[in-house]
C-alpha cells in the first residue's frame, strides 16, 4: 500500500517563513511521499520561491512539484523552478519521474495545465489568434502531459497537474469560471496513459472528489478544499483504495 500525500495552494509569502514547515514534522509516518499542486506562492516572485524551498525542501520524503498560474505571475517561473529544484524538490512541467517505493515503481507525470473548459461548454481555436494561441496552448501542454505520462514504466501512475482534468470537482464554483480553471485535454490524456489517480489544485470553491470521462479518479487538494496541512490517498499496483483523511 502506497501513502500518496498532497496538497496545492498554499500560497506562501515573504511572511510565512517557519509556519508551514512544523505541520510537515512527521509526513512520514503518515505519507511515503508528497504532491504539490501548484500555486505554492502568491505573486511568483523569487522570495516567495525561496519561503516555498524552506518550508519544504529537505523532508523525510520525496516531494513532487508543479507550479500554478500563481507561481507565473512575476515572469519567475524558470527561477522558482530552478530554486527548488537546487533544493531537492522535483517540479514537473511536461515530464515524469519515477520513485521506488518498497520495491513499488511509483511514477509521478505532471505541469501545470491550463483552461479551455470541458466537452460541450468550452473554447476552441477558431477565430482571434487571441483565442487560436488560448486553445493552442491548452492542448500543447495536454500533449505534453499525455507524452510524459505514456513514458512511464510504473506500478502506479500518477497524473499531477494545477489546473482541473475534470468539472466534477469544480463543482461549487461558479459555472461561469469553468473554462479558466480545467480543461477536457487533460482528462483526454489521462484517461488514454492507464493512469490511477490525478490530483490538481486551482479550485478554491470546488469539490474534493471526482472521475473523469473514462474513470479514472480526481481529487482536488486546494487546500481551501481539504482544509489540512496535506491529505493522504491509499494506492495499491493492482488497485486503486481513496483513503479517507487522515
Amino acid at each position: 500500500m502506497i501513502r500518496i500525500g498532497a496538497v496545492g495552494d498554499v500560497h506562501l509569502g515573504v511572511d510565512m517563513r517557519g509556519t508551514v514547515r512544523p505541520s510537515y514534522a512527521d509526513i512520514a509516518e503518515h505519507a511515503d511521499l508528497l504532491l504539490l499542486a501548484g500555486d505554492l506562492t502568491r505573486l511568483g516572485t523569487v522570495a516567495e520561491g525561496e519561503v516555498v524551498a524552506d518550508e519544504f525542501a529537505g523532508l523525510d520524503v520525496p516531494v513532487i512539484a508543479v507550479l500554478g498560474n500563481h507561481d507565473h505571475q512575476s515572469d519567475a517561473e524558470d527561477k522558482i523552478t530552478g530554486l527548488l529544484t537546487d533544493r531537492g524538490i522535483t517540479v514537473l512541467e511536461g515530464s515524469a519521474t519515477v520513485l521506488d517505493v518498497d520495491g513499488v515503481r511509483v511514477g509521478v507525470a505532471g505541469g501545470k495545465g491550463f483552461g479551455g473548459g470541458f466537452a460541450g461548454k468550452c473554447g476552441h481555436a477558431f477565430g482571434e489568434r487571441e483565442m487560436k494561441a488560448f486553445i493552442h496552448h491548452t492542448e500543447e501542454v495536454a500533449e505534453r502531459l499525455r507524452t510524459a505520462l505514456q513514458g512511464l514504466t510504473a506500478d502506479i501512475r500518477i497524473a499531477l497537474t494545477h489546473y482541473s482534468p475534470s468539472a466534477e470537482t469544480l463543482r461549487g464554483e461558479p459555472p461561469e469560471i469553468f473554462p479558466f480553471l480545467g480543461s477536457y485535454q487533460l482528462a483526454e490524456a489521462i484517461d488514454a496513459s492507464d493512469v490511477d489517480l490525478a490530483v490538481h489544485g486551482h479550485a478554491h470553491y470546488g469539490t474534493e472528489s471526482g472521475t473523469t470521462a473514462g474513470g479514472v479518479r480526481v481529487r482536488n487538494v486546494a487546500q481551501p478544499i481539504i482544509q489540512a496541512a496535506y491529505r493522504v490517498y491509499t494506492l495499491e499496483p493492482a488497485a486503486v483504495e481513496p483513503a479517507y483523511p487522515r
